[in-house]
């Protein structure tokens, strides 16, 4: 079964820099696309930035473009998020989600498996 768990969250200044960490115990990642989701207070949660099976990345919010990266731990079996240059915006509750397609897809409901979140608080 695979459980996700994401932690990194907190509270930091605009122009900061916080990394999100999704991890799984047991269940290997690899095997999966990894998706970053945020939820902004009041708005539908949206995609943000996922990774393929293959390591293919895929934005979904134009908004991180420049700012946030994805990547692939398989030592620690994680997949990270880093988010950089951080603006109020980026206020949301960051999740992780899982989908058993080889490529990364933007439906929601197409994601199996979903962490509990993280919030991600930026103001100064």
């Amino acid at each position: 079964q695979l459980q996700l768990v994401e932690s990194g969250g907190g509270l930091m200044q605009p122009g900061g820099s916080l990394r999100l960490s999704c991890a799984s115990s047991g269940v290997t990642l690899n095997s999966y696309a990894i998706t970053w989701f945020r939820q902004a207070p009041g708005k539908e949660r949206e995609g943000v930035l996922c990774i393929s099976k293959s390591g293919g990345i895929t934005m979904f919010s134009d908004s991180v473009k420049g700012r946030f990266t994805i990547s692939r731990d398989n030592a620690k079996n994680t997949v990270d998020l880093q988010l950089d240059r951080l603006l109020p915006e980026d206020t949301a509750i960051y999740y992780c989600a899982a989908s058993p397609y080889k490529f990364c897809v933007r439906s929601q409901s197409e994601y199996t498996n979903w962490g509990q979140g993280t919030q991600v608080t930026v103001s100064s």
